[in-house]
Parts: structure tokens; sequence; C-alpha cells
């Protein structure tokens, strides 16, 4: 008997009943997902227009051409 088998028979034999309805998990999860992935799509592209923006050689602000700074 593997592991997750173990747990859910366990919770099936339970007598604890759930904090809220089943599927609101499920919505929590897709929220909490859809909110990471908000965040992560406000970053696309930072580098490229930090790049373009500092005008200096290096695109990244330090002012060094130089792969290590030189």
């Amino acid at each position: 008997m593997s592991l997750a088998l173990a747990v859910v028979y366990a919770a099936a034999e339970s007598e604890h009943p759930l904090p809220m309805p089943a599927f609101l998990f499920g919505l929590i999860a897709l929220a909490v997902f859809a909110a990471l992935g908000i965040v992560m799509w406000s970053f696309r592209d930072v580098a490229n227009r930090h790049a373009q923006v500092s005008g200096r050689p290096g695109g990244d602000g330090s002012g060094s051409g130089g792969p290590h700074g030189a």
C-alpha cells in the first residue's frame, strides 16, 4: 500500500468534516495560482526595458562593457 493510499484511507475513516465544501479548496488554489500568474506577468520583459533605459555600455546600468567588469 502506498503512502498516498494510506492517507486517503485514514481521511475517509476520520470523523472530522472538512472546514468548507470540497470545491472551495480548488477555487482557492485557482485564485492563488491566478494571483501568482499576474505577479509573474507584471515582471515580463523587465530586463530588456532596463537595458534600453540606461543608455550606457553594458545595458545593465553599471557602465561596464565587458562581461566581467573589464
